[in-house]
């Protein structure tokens, strides 16, 4: 099965970018520059808890 991943229609043509894929119950992560590496999975929920913290501007430094 070939995973589908996507990345924001925010991120235009850049090439640093967060691409995310929706694997069964699970919500796959990857960086776009490396995409034969590492693959961060997270539950619906955590992933559901983190975008309602990163709208709500959470992270900003």
């Amino acid at each position: 099965m070939t995973t589908a991943w996507r990345k924001s229609s925010r991120s235009s043509n850049g090439t640093s970018c967060v691409e995310v894929a929706f694997a069964g119950d699970d919500v796959a992560t990857r960086d776009s520059k490396n995409p034969t590496g590492a693959v961060l999975r997270f539950t619906q929920r955590s992933w559901l808890v983190f975008l309602g913290q990163a709208k709500a501007s959470r992270f900003n430094c």
